[in-house]
């Protein structure tokens, strides 16, 4: 039986055609029997994780050339072990690993985010994506607790790992910040602060560290766009029923005159359009609180065209009736003259 005798007398072990995807990767040049006095080269921005017989022994951060002192003993290991096929007790795991910051690392959430409005109450559902920048600073539980002692661990797959938990803490972070929805975009970066301290604790236990954390971009789902539009909407009548003297209740009662005047078996079909004036007014003004109505001989009075017109004029800058309607009805006005 023949063994290689070359392998037996190594002496130099270094990360070999290290690549910066791979965040930890096992040193498997001779397998996993590292001859005593061996030398181990650590180059800048590597550390290695140094396991012997199960255990992790040490941990080499800083740059330079180290000597390994096993139980393994070139040719008398082999000679000795004929009977095992050349293997050994005395097993070691070296793992090399960057220390280096990754940087612009992509996240963003699989599923909307769900809390409640903390200014209106409904529920709306989030989708947020970002970047963030991460390092390594306690190797030995990130490969404990993440890595899990596997050959091979990628920078994307501990991307994956750290962007899973964001989702819950940044939750939680919008519920507590008390920003309305109309609020979270233009706060993104004092919540992206909030969640990387509140994340602070959970990157600590498993061995890493974030740089660097950034919302880049908020959205709401249809559902709370829709609410989000339909408030966006009250708003803007309450506020244009305010400008115009009115409350928004009898805008509302306007409003279904309006629609009343435009269905054919509405008023407009009992031959009282919108254009009816008076009848109109009458209307409006009778659903109107007893202290807002008008004495009732103004009230039975016509109004002069001049006022007529104006008053006209003031419907539409309030934008309570459409320029073709006022065009409509001031020519009625003037045919009346």
């Amino acid at each position: 039986m023949i063994f290689n005798i070359r392998e037996q007398l190594r002496s130099v072990i270094e990360w070999e055609n290290a690549n910066k995807a791979n965040l930890f990767e096992q040193w498997t040049r001779n397998g996993d029997e590292i001859k005593n006095a061996s030398k181990l080269i650590v180059k800048p921005g590597q550390g290695v994780i140094f396991v012997y017989e199960g255990k992790i022994e040490a941990v080499h951060l800083d740059e330079g050339l180290y000597s390994l002192e096993t139980a393994n003993i070139p040719f008398l290991t082999t000679i000795t072990k004929l009977l095992q096929y050349f293997e050994s007790e005395h097993k070691v795991g070296l793992y090399y690993f960057w220390q280096t910051q990754f940087i612009d690392q992509k996240w963003g959430t699989p599923t909307t985010i769900k809390y409640d409005d903390p200014v209106y109450g409904f529920p709306v559902a989030l989708r947020a994506h970002g970047n963030f920048s991460f390092r390594i600073d306690r190797p030995e539980f990130f490969f404990v607790n993440v890595v899990g002692g596997e050959p091979l661990f990628t920078v994307e797959q501990a991307r994956r790992t750290i962007a899973d938990r964001f989702l819950q803490e940044l939750g939680d972070v919008l519920a507590s910040s008390g920003y309305s929805y109309a609020e979270v975009d233009r706060n993104r970066v004092e919540l992206a602060a909030r969640l990387t301290e509140s994340l602070a604790p959970t990157c600590a236990a498993l061995g890493f560290q974030l740089t660097d954390f950034r919302i880049e971009g908020t959205d709401f789902d249809a559902d709370t766009q829709a609410r989000i539009a339909r408030i966006a909407d009250l708003t803007a009548e309450a506020e244009g029923a305010r400008r115009a003297g009115l409350s928004y209740a009898e805008l509302q009662r306007l409003e279904a005159l309006r629609e009343a005047a435009r269905n054919e078996g509405g008023l407009a079909g009992a031959g009282v359009g919108l254009g009816a004036g008076l009848g109109i007014g009458q209307a409006f003004t009778a659903g109107m609180a007893p202290g807002l109505q008008p004495p009732q001989a103004a009230a039975a009075a016509p109004l002069d065209p001049t006022a007529r017109l104006a008053q006209l004029k003031g419907l539409l800058d309030s934008k309570l009736i459409s320029q073709e309607e006022f065009d409509s009805k001031k020519a009625q006005i003037l045919a009346d003259l």
